[in-house]
């Protein structure tokens, strides 16, 4: 059985945004389907997600995540900023 070990709840969107892997890279598009106080579930064609990386949201606000899970292009991350 399923155990959601979320801190916070999730909710269903369908936003773009930008990744950013690190200082000086240039931003890479990303599809945001669900988003949290605590963090997002992203879709990104790319071959390698580091283990910490920048999502720059439609509002313009960035924010700095950890990679917690990947299955082929979606993944899921953790702010490690609060809002």
């Amino acid at each position: 059985m399923f155990v959601n070990r979320r801190k916070s709840e999730r909710v269903v969107c369908n936003r773009f945004a930008k990744i950013q892997f690190g200082t000086g890279a240039l931003p890479r598009d990303c599809q945001i389907t669900d988003i949290s106080d605590g963090g997002v579930k992203v879709i990104a064609d790319y071959p390698e997600i580091p283990p910490e990386f920048t999502i720059i949201l439609a509002t313009g606000r960035p924010r700095q995540c950890r990679l917690r899970w990947r299955i082929g292009c979606e993944f899921g991350a953790e702010f490690m900023d609060r809002a």
